[in-house]
């Protein structure tokens, strides 16, 4: 009922008073009180007038089940956008651990984990990605799709632009592109990446779970780091309510991930992608197999594959997994 509550206050233009939640809810005075006393403890700057009711003057950023659920829902109570169920923690070790442990117990497709601070966040190749309390958004997405095994590598260049769009959408000024495959850049520094982890048989997925970690208000990155790493207030110079990326995010990529359902491949996505694409038409150093490939990026083709041009005229597609892309002379 909380996030209902939320949800009402939120999207009204003036005071609701505390009969209106009473019959819309079907609660008593006490039980709406219990609610609205909740979320001024949340951080929520609440105005309460005698005989007017209730309005939010200030919304807190946090990321709490409630708050990302009062922005989905729509007046008929109904979960809108990908993310159908979510699951908050303050402070977790991973959440793909508690996704994975979840899917196993059946978690439903579209249940999204969220925390305010990881104990053991990670990325790719077993990289530590800092996750600290109050500057980013720590999340992971469980998803049951019927596609191949082999398609899944794809889903997280799916998700790549749809986190674009929703950033670009939400914060004013903010130029953000893709490094392929699913890295996001914000004046040619990382803000974002991901972690796909999937259980499969050889013909079918039992899950696929996609871990998301955006630097949003960070202001300080380890030494290791600092050089190629940014945030999106560093480099926009704006604050940003987390739960509005979370949100539009859930929007965009619902509409991109239906759409790769229906073909299992990139095809209706590459034009977008690889106008995202921060590495195309750069000169890039591509690290597989203990072979170095360097060469001109031409874009990614419908399987999500990057098309490296050689001096020689040739061009090689790299498939993304265990797979270094860089470019000659630094990240991009």
């Amino acid at each position: 009922m909380k996030s209902e509550i939320l949800h009402l206050l939120r999207h009204a233009d003036g005071y609701v008073s505390g009969q209106q939640l009473c019959e819309t809810f079907g609660v008593s005075r006490t039980a709406v009180w219990k609610v609205i006393n909740q979320l001024k403890e949340e951080g929520y700057v609440i105005d309460s007038v005698q005989n007017k009711g209730y309005r939010i003057t200030e919304y807190p950023d946090i990321i709490t089940a409630s708050e990302i659920e009062s922005l989905l829902l729509d007046d008929s109570g109904n979960m809108q956008g990908i993310c159908r169920h979510i699951q908050y923690f303050d402070k977790t070790d991973s959440t793909n651990n508690q996704a994975k442990l979840a899917a196993e117990k059946n978690a439903p497709d579209g249940t999204l984990f969220v925390a305010e601070c990881q104990t053991g966040g990670r990325g790719r190749r077993g990289k530590t990605w800092e996750s600290p309390a109050g500057s980013g958004i720590w999340m992971s997405l469980l998803l049951r799709p019927d596609i191949s095994p082999e398609s899944a590598s794809m889903l997280t260049l799916v998700l790549a632009v749809a986190m674009v769009d929703a950033i670009n959408e939400e914060v004013q000024d903010a130029k953000c592109y893709v490094k392929w495959p699913n890295d996001i850049v914000l004046n040619n520094r990382k803000i974002s990446g991901t972690l796909t982890e999937m259980s499969a048989e050889m013909d079918s997925i039992h899950y696929v779970v996609i871990g998301i970690g955006i630097n949003v208000n960070t202001t300080d990155f380890d030494e290791s780091i600092k050089d190629m790493a940014t945030s999106i207030y560093l480099g926009t110079g704006k604050k940003v309510k987390r739960s509005n990326i979370i949100a539009a995010f859930s929007h965009s990529f619902k509409k991109y991930y239906e759409a790769f359902l229906k073909t299992q491949d990139l095809t209706y996505i590459v034009d977008r992608y690889n106008e995202l694409l921060i590495n195309k038409g750069r000169t890039v150093k591509a690290i597989y197999a203990n072979k170095e490939l360097v060469g001109e990026a031409l874009g990614i083709n419908k399987d999500g594959e990057l098309i490296i041009k050689t001096e020689d005229g040739c061009e090689t597609a790299i498939r993304a997994g265990e797979v270094s892309v860089r470019g000659l002379y630094g990240y991009v």
